[in-house]
């Protein structure tokens, strides 16, 4: 089996070499490891240390275009070396690379598609208690909205299959984490979660400036996975709860009307009125996002062969290949000279 371990870096040239060198290099059930380096609009001597520690797979970005995007395009990547099992990992040094052996294993068994390490929030100190509430909540809405039960769902540390990456369609450029694991559970891959000890803080993180943005952006990432597949469960919570902000206006204007046998207290009615039509408008576009929704199932089975005839042969089958092919027999030519 192949893997590819890929890194995005962004300014790494600091961290990025503790990472190269604590990468194994020999693990059980892979015969070819390839390390690729997905250079991020890096302005410092990131690539030229990688070629120092002997990387020659790399993704080159002009300008900085987000982690989204890199994982996206370090896949594609892996996927035309042939990689059976992709590792995405960090350059600045968060993960212990020497667990990338206990990552891979559950795919190499075939007991697992997806395999996140669980870096144990609770025991990360330099994690400030409102940051470890925050990563419990958003892994507890991401499990709700997947139907996964993962006590980490923000790691980056984590092992894909090459059956999952087919099947994975990233659009969130801010970060790919929640959104994979939404597309996963939903399309019934099998995650499994190892647990882990991150290493110490070597910088302040680049994904977000505030904690305040970091909310918004993955709040936004996941409402909107989310609604690529269960787009009926949001609108009909929409037309359930205007329905009943329409009949509470009516339920007064009657309650008024048998009191004083008036005709006044139309204002109610006209609340009353606006509340169903609001009820019956996110009705329609429940159905119209369903329809959408099978739509995009209908691409992404399109887009899943597509990939399958893209990236031919897996690294299993090309080593296979090689290791199949005769070695050319020079023919023996007599010189004559004795």
């Amino acid at each position: 089996m192949r893997l590819v371990v890929q890194i995005p870096c962004l300014n790494e040239e600091e961290t990025l070499p503790a990472v190269l060198e604590s990468i194994p290099t020999q693990i059980p059930g892979i015969d070819d490891i390839i390390v690729l380096v997905v250079d991020d609009g890096c302005t410092d001597r990131t690539v030229e240390v990688a070629r120092a520690h002997g990387v020659t797979e790399f993704v080159h970005h002009a300008r900085n275009q987000g982690l989204g995007r890199s994982f996206h395009d370090g896949v594609v990547r892996a996927l035309e070396l042939g990689a059976d099992i992709v590792v995405n990992t960090d350059g600045d040094n968060q993960y212990p690379q020497d667990r990338i052996t206990d990552l891979v294993q559950p795919i190499v068994r075939g007991a697992a598609d997806i395999v996140i390490a669980d870096r144990q929030v609770a025991l990360v100190e330099h994690f400030s208690p409102l940051k470890k509430s925050l990563q419990r909540v958003g892994s507890a809405v991401v499990n709700k909205a997947a139907g996964t039960a993962l006590p980490d769902a923000a790691s980056g540390f984590r092992a894909y299959s090459r059956e999952s990456l087919m099947m994975l369609n990233t659009i969130t450029r801010f970060s790919y984490c929640m959104e994979t694991i939404i597309q996963a559970g939903n399309k019934q891959l099998k995650i499994e979660s190892i647990p882990v000890e991150t290493n110490a803080k070597t910088r302040e993180s680049r994904l977000f400036k505030s904690m305040p943005e970091h909310i918004l952006k993955s709040a936004a990432a996941i409402i909107r996975s989310f609604m690529m597949y269960k787009p009926y469960v949001i609108f009909a919570w929409l037309t359930l709860l205007f329905g009943i902000l329409g009949l509470i206006p009516f339920a007064r204007y009657g309650v008024l009307w048998l009191d004083d046998r008036q005709g006044g207290h139309l204002q109610s009615l006209l609340l009353g009125a606006l509340m169903f039509i609001i009820a019956f408008m996110s009705l329609m576009l429940g159905v119209v996002a369903d329809l959408i929704r099978t739509n995009r199932i209908l691409i992404e089975d399109n887009l899943e062969h597509t990939k399958r005839a893209r990236f031919g042969k897996s690294g299993t089958e090309i080593l296979r290949d090689q290791s199949s092919r005769p070695e050319f027999d020079w023919p023996k030519v007599d010189t004559g000279l004795r």
